[in-house]
C-alpha cells in the first residue's frame, strides 16, 4: 500500500499581469491535477495559491508511488514465431529476450487475427518524486500565455522572469529543473517587509509560514475577503459607503500581498465633473474604491489599498493624493474645452474617421444607422423626430476630449453634452442608450428612441462585417459579433419589441449597397443569431428540445419566438404533452416518407369509421377556437386547446391503418395528418420534443 504525502509546488516571479493572474493559477492547478491523474497517483484534493510574485498548487494526499501493474505485451503470430520443426525463431528469441523470459515459458493467445505470443510483465511503479518535475513543467509550459518573454541572455521563457522554484513532498524536496530554476524549500517572503528567504519545512505549513514569517497572504480568495472588509470598515469610519466593483476588487487582490486600505481626499471642486468620468478616473487609473454619502452623492474621497504597513501612513495617503490630482485636472480640462463646441459639430469631423476599411467611416455608418433607426422607431411607436437627431448625433461624442482620453464614457459624455445644449431628454438619453446592454445581465434602453437606435447600430455592424467575410471564428471575434446578436435579442425579447429581425436585417445589408453581397450574408448572420437564441434559452435552463422544435417553423421575430417558446415550455407539463408530441414525430415521419398528393384535402366520404370522423371534427372544431388565438400570439392557450385532440389522435393511430392498399382511402388519411401537422406547426414542431 502507498504511503500518501502532501505535495507542494511555488514559482517564484516578477509581479505577474493582475488581470490574468487567477487564469494563470487556476491552469497551473489544473494543469498538475490532469497530470497526476494521467500518471494514476491518487490525490485528495488541491488548493490554488496565487499572489502578485507567486504561483503555487497544494495538493494534498498525494500518493507517493504508482501501484504495481500487470502488462500484457503481445509479440510475434506464433505461425512466425516457429519454424516447421518447432523451433524457435529469432522473432520468438528477441521477444523472450526483451521481456525477461525464457521461451518456454511464453503463453499463447488465440485472436479472431490468429495465435501470438504472450507475456504477461509486472510493470513497477514509479515514485512521484522522479514523475512530479516532468508534471509541473508540462503544466507551466501549457500556461494560457499569448505572449512569451525571454531574460538576459537565457533561453527561457515565461510570462515575467522567475526566479525561484519550491517543491516539496511531505518534508522532502523534490529534486528538479524548471524554467532554468533548481527546486528548494525556499520561498520569498513580501519584497519590503520581509525580503529575505523564508523556509517551508513541510508542505501543508507553506500558507501558514508564508503570512507569519514573509508577510505574504498566499490565498487569493483569503486577500480578497480581507480587502473587501477593510474597504468597508475605512469607508465607513470615512463616513461613506465604498464602490466595491467585483472586477476592481479582483485587480486589486492580485495586486497586493499584504493588503492595507487607507481612505484618501480630493478637491471638491472636481465634483463639478460628471461622476462616472470621476469614477473612471479613481478606477481604471488609479485602482482606487470612490465612496458615497447614504444618498449616492459622490464624495470627495476614495480609498487605496496600500501594499505595505508603513510605520506613517499619512506618507502613503499623501503620495495617493498627489498622484490622483493632476489627472483630476486633466479631466476638468477636457470638461471645459468639450463645451466650447456644439456637439453636433463634431459630425464633420467623422468623415476622416474609419470604421472599417470595407465599410466605409464613422459618419457613413451614422447615415446608415439614421436610416435603419427611424425605420424600427416608426414600427414600435417611438418618436421618429427624435430618433433622427438622436442617430445624427450618435457617433459625435466619439470626436469629444473627454472620450478621447475616457473612452469607456462613449455615450455617457454625449448625454451630458446634449443636455447642456438643451437638447430634449429622449434624444440625450439615447446617446447613452445606443450602447446597452454593455455586458451580459446589463441593462437595457428603457426609452424607444434608445432602442431603435441600440438595434440599429448592431445590425448594421452585423451585417456589415459579415458582409466583407469577417464572420468569428471558433476562438476569434475581434468585433463582438456575439455579443452584439444577444443584446439585439434580448432588447426584442425583453423589452417587447414586435420586430421581424429578417426583415430589419435586409434593410440593414441594403444600405450598405455594393460593398456586400445582401443576398449571402443576410442568412449567414440570421442563422448566426439563431445560435445566439440558443445560448440565451440554455442560460435559462429552457429544454434544447424546445428551442429546437420552435426554431424548426423558423419565426423570424425574436418576440414571437419567445411567445412560442414560453408556450411548448408550458404545454410540456401537461399530461397530454408525451402522447401527442410521439403522435406529430409519428405523422412527420409517415408524411416525410409519403407526402400527400398535392392540393388533397380530407373527403369525409372515404372515411371508413368513426374514429376518423371524430378526428377529423375534432380537429374542425379546434381550428375555429385556436385560429384567433393564433392571430394574436396567444401560443399557450392555442396549445391547451389543441392537447385535446389527444385522446381522438391516439385512437386514430390505434385503429386506423393509414398506409391502406386503397389509394384513396390512404391519400385521404395523409391529407387527415397533413392538416394535423399544419394544425400544430403553427407553434412549433411538437414532435421534435421527443428525445
Amino acid at each position: 500500500m502507498s504511503d500518501h504525502k502532501d505535495f507542494l509546488v511555488e514559482l517564484g516571479t516578477e509581479e505577474l499581469p493582475p488581470k490574468a493572474l487567477m487564469k494563470l493559477a487556476n491552469a497551473f492547478a489544473q494543469g498538475i491535477a490532469s497530470g497526476l491523474a494521467d500518471a494514476n497517483l491518487e490525490t485528495q484534493d488541491h488548493t490554488v495559491y496565487a499572489a502578485p510574485r507567486r504561483l503555487a498548487v497544494l495538493v494534498k494526499g498525494l500518493q507517493t508511488r504508482q501501484q504495481d501493474i500487470s502488462v500484457q505485451k503481445r509479440g510475434p503470430a506464433v505461425a512466425a514465431a516457429f519454424d516447421d520443426s518447432g523451433n524457435p525463431t529469432k522473432a520468438a528469441q528477441g521477444f523472450a529476450r526483451s521481456v525477461g523470459a525464457e521461451v518456454a515459458e511464453l503463453e499463447r493467445m488465440q485472436t479472431d487475427k490468429g495465435e501470438w505470443l504472450v507475456c504477461n510483465v509486472e510493470q513497477k511503479g514509479q515514485s512521484a518524486e522522479v514523475l512530479l518535475p516532468a508534471i509541473v513543467e508540462k503544466s507551466l509550459a501549457a500556461l494560457p500565455i499569448p505572449k512569451r518573454m525571454r531574460w538576459g541572455d537565457s533561453d527561457v521563457e515565461f510570462v515575467r522572469p522567475v526566479h525561484w522554484l519550491l517543491m516539496l513532498l511531505g518534508n522532502d524536496i523534490v529534486p528538479a529543473s524548471v524554467l532554468g530554476l533548481t527546486s528548494g524549500r525556499t520561498t520569498r517572503g513580501h519584497r519590503f517587509h520581509h525580503p529575505d528567504t523564508v523556509s517551508i519545512d513541510n508542505a501543508g505549513d507553506y500558507a501558514a509560514v508564508l503570512q507569519q514569517t514573509g508577510s505574504v497572504i498566499a490565498d487569493f480568495a483569503q486577500r480578497r475577503d480581507l480587502i473587501e472588509a477593510g474597504v468597508n470598515k475605512v469607508a465607513a469610519e470615512a463616513g461613506g459607503k465604498a464602490l466595491v466593483d467585483s472586477d476592481l476588487l479582483d485587480e486589486v487582490t492580485a495586486l497586493v500581498e499584504w493588503p492595507v486600505p487607507v481612505a484618501g481626499n480630493f478637491d471638491s471642486k472636481f465634483l463639478e465633473l460628471p461622476t462616472e468620468v470621476l469614477i473612471t478616473t479613481m478606477k481604471d487609473n488609479q485602482k482606487y474604491f470612490p465612496l458615497f454619502d447614504n444618498q449616492d452623492n459622490l464624495l470627495p474621497k476614495f480609498i487605496t489599498v496600500s501594499n505595505i504597513e508603513s510605520t506613517d501612513m499619512s506618507q502613503v495617503i499623501t503620495g495617493n493624493e498627489v498622484v490622483v490630482r493632476p489627472r483630476l485636472a486633466d479631466a476638468m480640462f477636457f470638461w471645459q474645452q468639450d463645451q466650447k463646441k456644439p456637439l453636433a459639430d463634431h459630425a464633420q469631423t467623422l468623415k476622416n474617421v474609419v470604421f472599417q476599411s470595407k465599410l466605409g467611416t464613422v459618419y457613413e455608418k451614422t447615415v446608415r444607422i439614421e436610416a435603419l433607426a427611424v425605420d424600427i422607431a416608426a414600427q414600435i411607436g417611438a418618436d421618429v423626430d427624435h430618433t433622427r437627431r438622436a442617430a445624427q448625433l450618435s457617433k459625435c461624442d466619439l470626436m469629444t476630449e473627454m472620450v478621447g482620453e475616457f473612452a469607456s464614457t462613449q455615450g455617457i459624455m454625449g448625454e451630458y453634452y446634449a443636455k447642456i445644449e438643451g437638447e430634449p431628454a429622449a434624444v440625450s438619453t439615447a446617446l447613452r442608450e445606443q450602447y446597452l446592454p454593455r455586458f451580459a445581465d446589463d441593462e437595457l434602453a428603457s426609452s424607444g428612441v434608445g432602442q431603435s437606435l441600440a438595434i440599429a447600430d448592431r445590425l448594421d455592424t452585423l451585417v456589415g462585417i459579415f458582409g466583407i467575410g469577417q464572420k468569428p471564428t471558433g476562438v476569434k471575434d475581434p468585433y463582438a459579433l456575439r455579443r452584439l446578436s444577444l443584446a439585439v435579442l434580448r432588447t426584442m425579447i425583453e423589452c417587447k419589441l414586435p420586430l421581424d429581425l429578417q426583415a430589419l436585417l435586409i434593410k440593414a445589408a441594403a444600405q450598405h449597397g455594393s460593398n456586400i453581397n445582401a443576398d449571402e450574408c443576410v442568412p449567414e448572420v440570421f442563422e448566426f443569431m439563431l445560435e445566439r437564441l440558443r445560448a440565451y434559452y440554455a442560460g435559462q435552463k429552457v429544454p434544447p428540445q424546445v428551442f429546437d422544435a420552435v426554431a424548426a417553423v423558423r419565426p423570424t421575430s425574436a418576440l414571437d419566438f419567445d411567445k412560442r417558446v414560453r408556450a411548448v415550455t408550458e404545454f410540456m407539463q401537461l399530461p397530454q404533452a408525451e402522447s401527442l408530441s410521439a403522435a406529430n414525430k409519428r405523422i412527420n415521419n409517415i408524411l416525410k416518407k409519403n407526402p400527400p398528393p398535392t392540393g388533397g384535402s380530407v373527403n369525409e366520404s372515404h372515411f371508413e369509421n368513426d374514429i376518423e370522423t371524430r378526428l377529423f371534427q375534432s380537429m374542425t372544431a379546434a381550428v375555429s377556437e385556436v385560429e384567433p388565438q393564433f392571430a394574436r400570439g396567444d401560443y399557450a392557450q392555442a396549445l391547451k386547446a389543441l392537447a385535446q385532440l389527444r385522446e381522438p389522435v391516439d385512437g386514430f393511430f390505434d385503429e386506423v391503418m393509414v398506409m391502406s392498399d386503397n389509394e384513396a382511402l390512404r391519400n385521404n388519411r395523409l391529407a387527415l395528418l397533413s392538416e394535423l401537422q399544419r394544425l400544430f406547426s403553427h407553434v412549433a414542431d411538437i414532435g421534435r420534443l421527443q428525445s
